[in-house]
């Protein structure tokens, strides 16, 4: 079985939502951010298990929200930490026994493609950890805190890390009491995994799969889901008019077959 995990505390302060609005709960397309994300992952067959980490004030409230929605997988809402690390690490305190793997996801990247989770399962099945990623498109440089450039890297070996990123449980909760013992904070979860000194594969992400955090954002995945929704009613509609039709063409054939 799969476990997923979904970091949702974030604070919308880049999205000018004001510093009290909790990001994963803004609303898209009629549906809060959240919504959408399970939704996600509720629709493949691996996934057993969600864990949405969430502020401790709105722990009840998310609760009520996500039993009124439907073809959710079983949902388990668990309080965050001040840093979305001890999210993940309260989070990973509700995974079932039963889970062979875990998946941590940004709540916050509702329009992530059931492709690349897929392939992040099949990766970390094998590997024991896998993240999803696409190659950097532009030049990077680092620079120092006088505003001078230091290096170029090779962009041919940069890619751009996204989310889900999938480990074996064990791995995944060995990287963590690691990180805990030493006080590590990493930018990611792979981070806690590379410095354990497990090895991590990179499989082909999605460039919709952005996370949300400018308004900019917001505004693009707003309309991704709503022509998204859009297409899908249309094919509806076409499949429900196919239908009448073969209907009507199996009764004009049974009233032919009558009048012989």
């Amino acid at each position: 079985m799969v476990s997923v995990i979904f970091p949702a505390a974030g604070q919308a302060k880049r999205l000018k939502a004001g510093v009290s609005v909790n990001k994963a709960l803004l609303t898209l397309a009629g549906k809060p951010m959240l919504v959408w994300t399970l939704l996600k992952f509720s629709s493949l067959d691996e996934v057993g298990e969600l864990i949405a980490v969430v502020p401790e004030d709105e722990v009840e409230f998310v609760e009520r929200l996500l039993a009124r929605v439907p073809k959710l997988k079983p949902v388990k809402v668990v309080a965050g930490g001040a840093e979305r690390q001890f999210s993940v690490a309260n989070g990973l305190k509700a995974v079932s026994t039963e889970a062979e793997l875990v998946l941590v996801h940004d709540a916050a990247r509702p329009l992530v493609a059931t492709a690349t989770i897929g392939r992040v399962i099949a990766g970390a099945r094998v590997t024991g950890a896998a993240i999803p990623g696409v190659p950097e498109k532009n030049t990077i440089k680092v620079v120092n805190s006088d505003g001078m450039v230091e290096s170029t890297p090779d962009r041919a070996k940069l890619w751009e890390i996204q989310t889900p990123q999938g480990f074996h449980r064990r791995v995944l909760m060995e990287a963590y009491l690691a990180a805990m013992r030493d006080g590590f904070v990493g930018t990611d979860d792979a981070s806690l995994v590379e410095r354990i000194g497990h090895p991590v594969q990179v499989v082909d992400g999605d460039n919709w799969n952005f996370k949300v955090t400018t308004p900019e954002d917001l505004a693009a995945a707003e309309s991704f889901l709503k022509n998204d929704l859009a297409v899908r009613a249309k094919e509806g509609v076409s499949a429900a008019a196919d239908l009448v039709a073969d209907k009507v063409g199996e009764m004009k054939r049974q009233l032919e077959e009558l009048r012989k």
